[in-house]
């Protein structure tokens, strides 16, 4: 299946003789249809689109183009029949608006937040009994809707793939922030392939760190111990990020001295195995394409576990933090995240422990990075059985660091094992294809349900195991 990308002056069909335009030509309204990155011109075939208007993430869908066909014309069609305004209580015939599925009995997942406002649900001025000071991010005076986006170091953790990481470091490079660094941690390296890649083609702008201890959270910690910016964003080596990324990701911070994370859209950069396809259908990184804010002085009603549905706030491919409030909050925990026994966890430790502390998350869609999915299903295996232990890893922590949120996560519990099954249950769905979640049809094979339960099963236990490996290891922003 090829990725492509199609920006649209309007959704609104264009008024002319005939749907599509003349032969040859993407059509009135049309600005540009794209492959994703590193891929063949947009042909024959079915094609997952992400759809853009006037240059800004609104939706994607799974089209077919004709042999023939001008592709430009087909998936104008499709995106104005599908994503295009409807009036009100009429749906969209055939949508599939790329949007996370809500839990059942609850609102829409990603309506405006303001739609959910309610008083704390906890009966107190914060609902979870932290300081909620905000942290100053303009000059005092400074109106910050005028601010542009603040100075950025921009982390990434590697090891042992310098194919990849030349490719991410190129896309960063091309960022229209103006003013970030980058740092490349590389995480207990095998080899000098990393620092020599580094040393030979990017020593002018990219900044080498070498973590030896493995481990994903530790090697975070270490590029935010390096960076010098008070804004610090996060990306993989497997990641292709568009031009507007790193502002889109930072701007919130000067727009909102109360925001401390935020996360962006994750779509995919190739689906070109069966691995990756099952993946994108079952779901992927994306989560919808309206931008939400979350407090936890207003806990969403349409949440029903908020804060610990962490994975509904992002992922660590894409996401920033006030570097003053991540210190402050002891960074990442060194015993999650992949390299370590508890396989995974050290993002939505980040992001749950942030609201916990009183800070607001903010989701943009805006803010867009292409992620290469593992291609094999012994990838895909793997990735299963880790997201599982991630999850329970991950709430452990927040256990074992911040023991006064266990009456609100046992609260939460009957609920939340009821949506762990959910979540991992095993589906034969046919009509799962990328771009239609929601649906509620896509498949996820039985062996990889059981793969996400064992690894919940094994969380807590991986997590011990971790912490004991990283105990006495100081933070290195408090190295002397």
């Amino acid at each position: 299946m090829q990725v492509a990308e199609l920006d649209l002056d309007t959704l609104e069909p264009p008024p002319q003789a005939g749907p599509h335009g003349a032969r040859g030509a993407p059509g009135p309204g049309v600005l540009a249809l794209r492959p994703g990155p590193g891929g063949a011109p947009v042909g024959p075939g079915e094609a997952f689109v992400l759809v853009r208007h006037r240059g800004r993430p609104v939706g994607t869908l799974t089209a077919t183009v004709p042999e023939g066909a001008d592709p430009a014309e087909v998936l104008a069609a499709a995106a104005r029949d599908r994503l295009a305004p409807r009036p009100a209580g009429r749906p969209s015939p055939g949508a599939t608006r790329r949007r996370a599925a809500p839990d059942p009995g609850t609102p829409e997942a990603f309506a405006p937040p303001e739609a959910f406002a309610t008083p704390d649900a906890f009966g107190t001025p914060d609902a979870f009994g932290t300081s909620m000071g905000p942290v100053a991010s303009v000059a005092p005076g400074e109106d910050p809707r005028r601010a542009g986006p603040p100075r950025t170091t921009v982390v990434v953790a590697t090891r042992e793939r310098p194919g990849r990481l030349a490719r991410a470091l190129d896309s960063l490079l091309a960022q229209d922030h103006p003013d970030f660094e980058i740092v490349v941690v590389d995480n207990a390296p095998l080899t000098g392939a990393t620092r020599e890649l580094i040393e030979r083609k990017y020593s002018e702008r990219v900044r080498y760190v070498l973590e030896p201890v493995p481990g994903l959270a530790v090697a975070h910690n270490r590029g935010v111990a390096a960076a010098d910016g008070p804004v610090l964003a996060f990306t993989d080596d497997d990641v292709v990020a568009d031009p507007h990324w790193l502002t889109a990701l930072t701007a919130p911070f000067a727009e909102d001295a109360r925001i401390g994370c935020v996360t962006g859209l994750i779509l995919p950069a190739r689906l070109t195995t069966p691995a990756q396809i099952l993946l994108e259908s079952h779901g992927g990184f994306a989560k919808g394409f309206a931008p939400r804010t979350y407090d936890p002085a207003r806990p969403p009603a349409d949440e029903p576990l908020f804060p610990f549905t962490a994975g509904r706030f992002g992922s660590g491919a894409n996401m920033a933090f006030r570097a003053r409030a991540l210190r402050a909050a002891g960074g990442f925990d060194p015993a999650t995240g992949t390299g370590t026994a508890a396989r995974g966890g050290d993002d939505l430790y980040a992001f749950v422990r942030f609201l916990a502390d009183g800070h607001r998350l903010r989701y943009t869609p805006d803010a867009l990075v292409w992620h290469h999915h593992r291609e094999t299903e012994r990838d895909l295996r793997n990735q299963a059985y880790g997201y599982g232990a991630g999850l329970t890893a991950y709430l452990t922590a927040l256990v074992a660091r911040r023991p006064g949120l266990l009456p609100a996560l046992l609260a939460r519990l009957p609920r939340g094992l009821a949506h762990a099954r959910a979540t991992t249950a095993h589906r034969d769905g046919g009509g799962g294809l990328p771009g239609e979640h929601g649906t509620a049809s896509h498949p996820w094979p039985r062996s990889l349900s059981r793969l996400e339960r064992r690894g919940m099963l094994a969380g807590p236990l991986g997590y011990a195991r971790a912490r004991r490996r990283v105990r006495g290891l100081p933070l290195p922003w408090e190295e002397r």
